[in-house]
C-alpha cells in the first residue's frame, strides 16, 4: 500500500489547546489548500471516551489529519480505524511532545528512544487503514542529538511502512524545560532535516519549526517536500494567505473582512447549537495582527466574548471598532 501523501506543500501544525475544530474551520477560510491537523488526541481517549465529541470536524476542513498519541500498537490501530471511519484523511503519530504528562503515558518525544515500538504502531495501524499513517518527530532528544540518531529512528520506522515524516528541527529536552520552552529554547537545526531528505530521497520530509516569513518557507522548500507552520499561523493567520499567494495560489480570501463575513454563518450556527462565543472568537484574535485597528479588534473580543449570552453582535461590534480605528 502506497503511503506517500498527495499534499499541499503547506500544513498547519497540530497545537494543543489551539487547533480545535473552530480554529481549523477559521483557518480553512484563509487557506483552501493547507493541510490541517487536529490537536493531539490519545488513542485511549478515543477508545474509552466520547469519540464523537473528540473527533468532530466540519467537511470544509478537508484535507484534515488526526494526530494520535499512544504507544500500544493494538490501541493505536483501533483508534486509527475509528479516525478513518470518521472521515479523516491521514493519521499522524505524535513523537514530538515532551510534556511530563505525555512522558508518563509513554508516548510523545520519549518514543524516539524506542523506534521498535513506533515501528510496531505504524505496522499495526497500516494493517487496518487505507489512509496514510505519518509520523511527527523531533531531530533528537536530550543527549541523543546527532544525525545518526535521527536517521536510524526514521529508517526503522520507514521500514515498517511510514513514508512521510514531519520533522520539528529541534531536539526535545525531556527534563528541565517546559513544553513551551521546548518549542523555542533548543536551537533549530534545519541542515539536519535537509540532510535527511537528501540521503533518504524516497521519503516525504516536511519541515517544522520557527518558520515565520514567506521567504523562509520558500527557502526551505528548495530542500524538503513541505513546510508545517505552527505559532505564526495561529498568532498571525493572514500569513497563510500571504504564503499561498507567494506560491502562486489563485484562490483564497481577498481580505480580512471577507474572512469575517464568511465566518459569521458558522458562528451563528454554533451559537444556536450551544457553543459559547469565546470558544470560537479566541482563535480569531490575531486576524488583524500588525494591521491598523488590530488592538481595537482584540480588545473588544477579549473583553466581551466571554460574557454570558455573548452573541454575534460582539463580533460585529469588534469589526466596526477595527474599521473605525484603522
Amino acid at each position: 500500500m502506497e503511503d506517500r501523501l498527495q499534499l499541499s506543500k503547506v500544513a498547519v501544525a497540530p497545537m494543543m489547546d489551539w487547533t480545535d475544530r473552530h480554529c481549523r474551520y477559521f483557518l480553512r477560510l484563509l487557506s483552501p489548500r493547507a493541510r490541517l491537523y487536529t490537536e493531539m488526541v490519545t488513542a485511549a481517549a478515543i477508545l474509552h471516551g466520547t469519540k464523537e465529541y473528540l473527533l468532530r470536524f466540519d467537511p470544509s476542513e478537508h484535507p484534515v489529519a488526526l494526530q494520535l498519541g499512544g504507544s500500544a500498537p493494538e490501541q493505536m490501530a483501533q483508534a486509527a480505524r475509528i479516525g478513518e471511519e470518521t472521515g479523516y484523511d491521514e493519521i499522524n503519530i505524535n513523537i514530538g511532545c515532551p510534556s511530563d504528562r505525555v512522558q508518563s503515558g509513554q508516548f510523545g518525544a520519549c518514543l524516539m528512544a524506542r523506534p521498535d515500538t513506533v515501528a510496531d504502531c505504524v505496522r499495526a495501524m497500516r494493517e487496518v487503514v487505507a489512509i496514510p499513517v505519518t509520523v511527527k518527530t523531533r531531530i533528537g532528544i536530550d543527549d541523543q542529538d546527532s544525525y545518526e540518531f535521527l536517521s536510524t529512528f526514521v529508517e526503522k520506522v520507514a521500514d515498517a511502512g511510514c513514508s512521510t515524516f514531519i520533522v520539528h528541527a529541534r531536539i526535545a529536552l525531556l527534563e528541565g524545560l517546559s513544553p513551551k520552552d521546548n518549542r523555542s529554547v533548543p536551537p533549530l537545526d534545519y541542515a539536519r532535516v535537509y540532510r535527511l531528505k537528501r540521503e533518504l530521497p524516497h521519503l516525504t520530509v516536511i519541515l517544522n519549526g520557527g518558520i515565520a516569513t514567506t521567504n523562509a518557507a520558500i527557502g526551505h522548500l528548495q530542500h524538503v517536500d513541505g513546510v508545517m507552520i505552527g505559532r505564526e499561523a495561529y498568532q498571525n493567520p493572514w500569513f497563510l494567505v500571504e504564503l499561498e499567494r507567494t506560491m502562486g495560489a489563485e484562490q483564497g480570501a481577498a481580505n480580512r473582512h471577507e474572512v469575517l463575513e464568511r465566518m459569521l454563518p458558522y458562528i451563528k450556527a454554533e451559537l444556536a447549537a450551544g457553543t459559547e462565543l469565546k470558544h470560537i472568537s479566541r482563535h480569531m484574535l490575531g486576524l488583524f495582527a500588525s494591521q491598523p485597528g488590530a488592538r481595537a479588534w482584540r480588545r473588544h473580543l477579549s473583553e466581551n466574548a466571554h460574557r454570558s449570552g455573548a452573541g454575534i453582535e460582539v463580533v460585529l461590534a469588534a469589526m466596526n471598532r477595527q474599521r473605525l480605528a484603522a
